[in-house]
């Protein structure tokens, strides 16, 4: 394998110490136009390893599914870009993601834990009890950078599903909360949002760990779980310019910022804690400083007290040849949030930081 500071980008032709070999594209042309190309080719490979479809479908006739913003419109056969959802007969059918059966694992997380939001969260100060951590084994994106890509090998249809009832009977008088994240929740929130409403009522904290995807409808659902059992809701703002996000992702965020704008109007009917917190994944080349700035401007608009995390990069997936985010990468960013107007700005997952730029 080449050395990355020899590789030549496709767009520009200039050669770049941090341009991902998968992508073929180097961090300054990757948030532009010219970079789309290069980047479908890029998703539509990482797809084709585990037989999902390359792009969300546009079948002519199909059958569209709104559950998140991609909006799949499926042709008879077709699965959907999540996986997850199907045509037959001319009707749309769920291989899972429903409240009779979700594609999930689960485990008991004790806390404190290394949560997203571990400095400013209620289960940061339950020493005893613990998360309830449900991992939902798909995504409605297709990150290139993905840090829990392994739930790509599970197979949807033949693996043992469970319901929402039997996960929410899993909650028992020691679980402080129940964290959804994956994958993502979004590709299976009708699952999720039935476990929820059950242990809510049993007064567990619901929180989620999202990219922000789902449907709208759905997502204000969840938020206001959340708000109301004293949980929050973690938004992964990987990129703010639109380009990049596609570039990296396959798809674009417009989702992403609308149903986190919609969340921010809940803050003020309950302060502590915090409802809303974002965090971004430092890619190193890919979100720079620069990029978290802008980032960072969007999420102060709302809310300047909006807790940010800042999250270090394990070379993984598509991306494995990029080196660990560095140190030095991390403090530029933390300072390019606070200039944008950030108050609790902070650096997660520094035992994963380096030194090698």
């Amino acid at each position: 394998m080449k050395e990355t500071a020899d590789r030549q980008c496709s767009v520009c032709g200039n050669h770049h110490p941090h341009l991902a070999e998968s992508l073929g594209v180097c961090p300054e042309c990757a948030g532009t136009e010219q970079a789309q190309p290069a980047a479908r080719i890029a998703h539509g490979r990482s797809r084709q390893m585990f037989g999902l479809p390359e792009i969300p479908p546009r079948s002519a006739g199909g059958v569209q599914c709104k559950l998140c913003g991609g909006e799949c419109v499926i042709g008879e056969g077709e699965r959907g870009f999540c996986g997850l959802r199907t045509v037959r007969e001319g009707r749309l059918r769920h291989i899972a993601g429903t409240p009779k059966r979700g594609i999930l694992q689960w485990y008991r997380d004790l806390l404190p834990t290394n949560c997203v939001a571990d400095w400013v969260c209620s289960g940061s100060r339950q020493y005893g009890k613990h998360n309830l951590a449900v991992f939902y084994c798909s995504c409605t994106l297709d990150c290139l950078f993905c840090q829990n890509w392994h739930f790509r090998e599970v197979d949807a249809q033949r693996s043992d599903g469970m319901s929402a009832r039997a996960l929410a009977d899993c909650a028992n008088p020691r679980t402080h909360c129940v964290c959804y994240f994956g994958g993502d929740p979004a590709s299976q929130m009708p699952h999720a949002i039935a476990s929820a409403l059950v242990m809510a009522e049993r007064g567990v904290v619901v929180c989620w760990e999202t990219a922000g995807t789902a449907n709208a409808r759905l997502m204000e659902r969840a938020v206001r779980l959340s708000l109301e059992s004293g949980g929050c809701v973690k938004f992964d703002l990987k990129a703010y310019t639109e380009s990049l996000h596609v570039t990296l992702t396959g798809w674009s965020n417009r989702r992403t910022l609308e149903n986190f704008s919609r969340a921010t109007e809940k803050i003020s009917q309950r302060p502590e804690p915090p409802l809303v917190i974002a965090s971004t994944l430092l890619v190193p080349g890919y979100v720079d400083a620069d990029e978290v700035g802008r980032i960072a401007a969007f999420i102060a608009r709302h809310n300047p007290d909006i807790p940010y995390a800042l999250l270090g990069f394990g070379p993984s997936f598509r991306m494995r040849d990029l080196p660990p985010t560095s140190l030095r990468h991390a403090e530029a960013a933390r300072r390019a949030a606070i200039e944008a107007g950030l108050r609790n700005v902070r650096i997660g997952n520094r035992h994963l930081l380096g030194n090698d730029y």
